[in-house]
């Protein structure tokens, strides 16, 4: 229950931080208060919780504008809006959170946002004037605000680790596919796949973060992420099912994904960690051989519905019986006419020659 709650504590966090990205109303409302020097607090929803500490102040309901919020930040309290960021319903607002609420802020607004947040479940900006700085909380979540140039150095650098990881990604995936046509996979061929395309998913998150931070500031930089990470997640779903263990305590292609996102950095880059995730053994069993089920290389053969591939897979069992298979083995499955069995075996025959080639050449 603590894991679902922090989570939807993430989920709301980045919720407030794609609304105060630069190029959003509220973030230009933000940084006038800041250049103004006069510091701000805001609640971003109201309802009876947040009516019930609050007194004072001004009671206005009016359309939510950035030069309307920067010129109520000119009198002292807070200003509350709602959710949606359309309308600000009070200002000059006196808030009385439950002082037994545990804060590790000293000043008053800091303070006050903090425990604001945690009783109200909504978000609070606080806007430093002496400090200069805008900081969000979020329930128990404090994120202080960056300049846009220092994200962007920094997300720049993840995006050239990044470009390194998937170089090597794609390295230990082609090595993949020339093993499994020859039949010749280990655990840990599995497990350093795996512990890639992970490390790569990672890392992506990582820039999706500054991604949401910069706003319109970072439109190139999400073209770029997205051209790098195009089918990985695709690819990690396909290498769980292709080794998936069986059995009657088998866990679902899911459940091992899940696993493998909980492990900590040292557990990741080590391969028995990474196959003991995947239900593939411990380091005694890094060398012992598995089989492929062929869902990475069916997924490769073009306009083949995942329908016919489930029930080739199903008929065949595994990869080396698929590429061992005729037309007429292939059209004996459901859904394969002689035309789709011809190009699933021409398909085969094409990634099994350049996956060869590639590892030979």
């Amino acid at each position: 229950m603590a894991a679902i709650e922090r989570s939807d504590e993430v989920l709301r966090l980045r919720a407030t931080l794609a609304s105060i990205a630069p190029g959003t109303p509220l973030r230009d409302a933000l940084e006038r208060i800041l250049r103004g020097r006069t510091g701000a607090l805001i609640v971003i929803g109201y309802d009876r919780t947040v009516e019930s500490i609050s007194t004072g102040g001004f009671q206005l309901d009016v359309p939510f504008t950035a030069t309307g919020l920067r010129e109520l930040a000119k009198m002292d309290g807070a200003i509350i809006i709602d959710a949606e960021l359309t309308r600000i319903h009070r200002a000059a607002v006196h808030l009385m959170p439950d002082h037994t609420i545990p804060s590790d802020e000293t000043g008053t607004r800091h303070r006050t946002a903090d425990r604001v947040a945690r009783q109200t479940g909504f978000p609070v900006i606080s806007v430093s004037q002496s400090m200069q700085i805008i900081a969000a909380y979020v329930g128990e979540t404090r994120h202080v605000l960056e300049d846009s140039g220092r994200i962007l150095t920094r997300a720049n650098q993840a995006l050239a680790t990044l470009e390194r990881y998937k170089m090597r990604l794609d390295e230990v995936s082609s090595t993949l596919s020339a093993l499994e046509i020859e039949d010749l996979v280990t655990v840990r061929d599995v497990a350093v796949v795996a512990q890639r395309l992970e490390m790569v998913t990672r890392i992506a998150r990582e820039i999706e973060d500054y991604v949401l931070e910069l706003g319109t500031d970072g439109r190139l930089l999400t073209l770029q992420l997205e051209e790098l990470i195009t089918g990985v997640d695709m690819e990690r779903e396909l290498v769980i099912r292709d080794y998936l263990p069986g059995g009657r305590k088998a866990k679902s292609p899911e459940e091992l994904l899940l696993r493998l996102e909980h492990l900590d950095a040292t557990d990741l880059v080590d391969p028995a960690s990474v196959a003991r995730a995947l239900g593939l053994g411990t380091s005694e069993h890094l060398d012992g051989a598995v089989t492929p089920r062929g869902f990475r290389l069916l997924a490769k053969v073009p306009r083949l519905p995942a329908a016919v591939v489930e029930r080739l897979i199903e008929h065949f069992g595994t990869l080396q019986k698929l590429l061992a298979a005729s037309i007429d083995d292939l059209q004996a499955v459901e859904g394969v006419g002689e035309l789709r069995a011809r190009s699933v075996r021409e398909g085969l025959s094409r990634l099994a020659e350049s996956s060869i080639l590639e590892r030979y050449v």
